[in-house]
């Protein structure tokens, strides 16, 4: 394989594009978008999901180890597009200040609101209302998957869960999990309702405590964002409003620890139910 020095090679340029928020322009919401992966971790995870990749690049170091060459021999098997770069052009691809070694674009297609919202079922959904921060939106996609939830929804005002900071902080979940984005708040609401769905919405001043919630499905969980929290007229819209109570004087979380907290009270709640059918079916058979 003949080693690329170019620092203006297209795909060099493409990463480029990609970091700057340059995305291709579609009619279709539903399309495939292409997007930067930094990073080996991110790669072996898209690999691992199947998720469509149109090229990537990997500093001659990193093909030096093992681990390097196991990923190069799977791209090779799998006729994904790949090329030995020198440490100067990675740097030039990549958008970090130091670079892990490799990166990648690949293919993904976000998620449709009112698909995932048409046929309720027992889960939970979280949707993020103004969080500008792609780390925190990252994080957010990732603890939603620890937790259990179904999707994540980004509404407009969001960060791009797609971005590539938002892919590197959700490490690797955004690949897996359904990602829906570009939607109004409020619309999103009516949405769901619309389908059956209770809206549950953070709000510190006037919230119950999040352990004193019931939460059963089919719920659409509102977190606000960074600040400000939510709009007093999503509030409005909710079925049930809810706080983290915190010893002061800590008055605020970060949006993400946030959502932790209150999808894995959640995802208790929704084992214990779950165990007690099973006892009491148990108990009657």
């Amino acid at each position: 394989m003949t080693l690329l020095t170019s620092r203006r090679h297209p795909w060099v340029t493409r990463c480029r594009e990609l970091a700057a928020g340059k995305q291709e322009q579609s009619n279709d919401p539903a399309a495939h978008s292409q997007v930067l992966l930094d990073g080996p971790h991110l790669l072996r995870e898209a690999l691992a999901s199947d998720v469509p990749l149109d090229f990537a690049l990997a500093d001659t170091r990193i093909l030096e180890k093992e681990s390097g060459r196991s990923l190069a021999d799977t791209l090779a098997s799998r006729g994904i597009p790949f090329q030995e770069c020198a440490g100067s052009v990675i740097e030039a691809a990549s958008p970090v200040r130091t670079p892990a070694g490799v990166v990648a674009i690949a293919r993904l297609a976000p998620a449709d609101p009112d698909s995932l919202l048409r046929h309720p079922t027992n889960q939970l959904v979280v949707a993020a209302g103004g969080v500008q921060d792609p780390g925190n939106l990252g994080a957010i996609v990732r603890v939603a998957e620890a937790a259990g939830a179904a999707a994540v929804i980004s509404t407009s005002g969001s960060a791009d869960p797609l971005s590539w900071k938002a892919l590197r902080a959700s490490a690797g979940s955004a690949l897996r999990l359904p990602v829906a984005r570009h939607i109004e708040a409020s619309e999103l609401c009516v949405l769901a309702q619309s389908h059956g769905w209770r809206i549950l919405a953070t709000d510190p001043a006037d919230g119950m405590p999040h352990d004193q919630v019931d939460y059963p499905g089919p719920s659409l969980l509102l977190l606000g964002g960074e600040g400000p929290g939510l709009d007093p007229a999503l509030i409005a819209q909710a079925d049930q409003r809810l706080r983290i109570d915190m010893q002061s004087p800590v008055e605020s979380l970060n949006v993400a620890v946030a959502a932790g907290i209150i999808l894995f009270e959640a995802r208790r709640q929704l084992a214990a139910r779950s165990n007690n059918a099973s006892s009491q079916s148990r108990t009657s058979g």
